[in-house]
């Protein structure tokens, strides 16, 4: 709706995961640069761990697109899969054909066998695991069985992990240990800094065409950055109905008024605000404390030292 007043192309804000608009910066190219090493050095199992709103899918798929060409991939969006439809939803991501009611060993054997072919003809496997964070105990497990199948010098599969911080403390259990032990490249997606939003902005407009001045103003991006808590999801949110706001009253650009109201319009950026105003309300109340302690200390000290100074009585 407002496409045509700030002069875009296409929707800068989308939620949904357009790899068109990945951000080689701000951590998000040394995530895919860490994955890609590891892939290509033949490193077994992988983790990426980020809060909800991170860039985790975006990330995935950015993945996918970039070695697509040197690897057979299977992309596993949906976590909640038992241990035999886990193998099923492998193979028909590679197109390795199996027979219908196959038993899980026919599974394995048919697996083994694509897997081995992929070998012969110069290609690796990877499979990639979104949410993993929900992925049953007794699928993980014979995820890692799965990864046992290789040759003399090299893995037939590679697994990547995407997941929340849940995963950690999944992978955990004893019960998965040997899984954990496997996992040699880890990398944590971190929310962005101020300046992280301001560049994450900007970079999105380009991509959708605007290429003149700042639509933003800087405390315009005061306010989503804090709104946020530089979590791109919420970013995109706050941005959209900024430029909502804008596009509303006519404005070429979005001011300060224009963000705190898209801020008060989203439930999630209004607890982020809240929350991180009562930390600031703490932290005031600790330095006027520790100021206070302090000067308490000096006047006792000053005392003190002055009675043990005085002659006895």
């Amino acid at each position: 709706m407002y496409l045509q007043h700030f002069k875009l192309n296409e929707m800068p804000f989308s939620l949904t995961p357009d790899t068109a608009f990945f951000m080689g910066r701000a951590g998000y190219r040394d995530a895919l640069n860490v994955l890609l090493v590891a892939l290509r050095s033949g490193e077994g199992f992988m983790k990426v761990v980020g809060e909800v709103g991170t860039g985790k899918t975006i990330l995935c798929r950015t993945l996918l697109k970039n070695i697509s060409e040197e690897f057979a991939c299977a992309y596993l969006p949906n976590p909640y899969l038992r241990p035999s439809s886990l193998l099923l939803s492998i193979a028909d991501e590679l197109g390795i054909e199996y027979p219908k009611r196959a038993s899980q060993h026919q599974l394995l054997k048919r697996l083994n066998e694509g897997l081995l072919q992929f070998h012969a003809e110069g290609r690796r496997v990877m499979v990639c695991m979104d949410e993993a964070q929900a992925v049953p105990l007794q699928t993980l497990e014979a995820l890692r069985l799965l990864t046992n199948l290789e040759t003399e010098k090299t893995k037939l599969l590679q697994v990547v992990l995407f997941g929340q911080p849940e995963l950690d403390k999944v992978l955990d259990e004893p019960s998965i240990r040997q899984l954990r032990q496997r996992i040699t490249f880890s990398y944590q997606l971190q929310p962005l800094a101020r300046d992280g939003v301001e560049e994450y902005l900007m970079h999105r407009l380009a991509i959708a065409g605007h290429d003149g001045p700042k639509l933003f103003e800087a405390k315009a991006v005061d306010e989503i950055a804090r709104g946020s808590g530089g979590v791109p999801r919420l970013v995109n949110i706050l941005a959209h109905k900024s430029l909502m706001a804008a596009f509303g009253e006519g404005e070429g650009r979005v001011n300060r008024s224009h963000a705190k109201r898209a801020v008060a319009d989203t439930d999630d950026a209004r607890s982020v605000v809240q929350t991180s105003g009562l930390s600031e309300l703490l932290a005031r109340g600790w330095r006027w404390c520790r100021r206070l302690f302090g000067g308490a200390m000096v006047a006792v000290a000053a005392l003190i030292a002055h009675t043990m100074q005085s002659p006895p009585l």
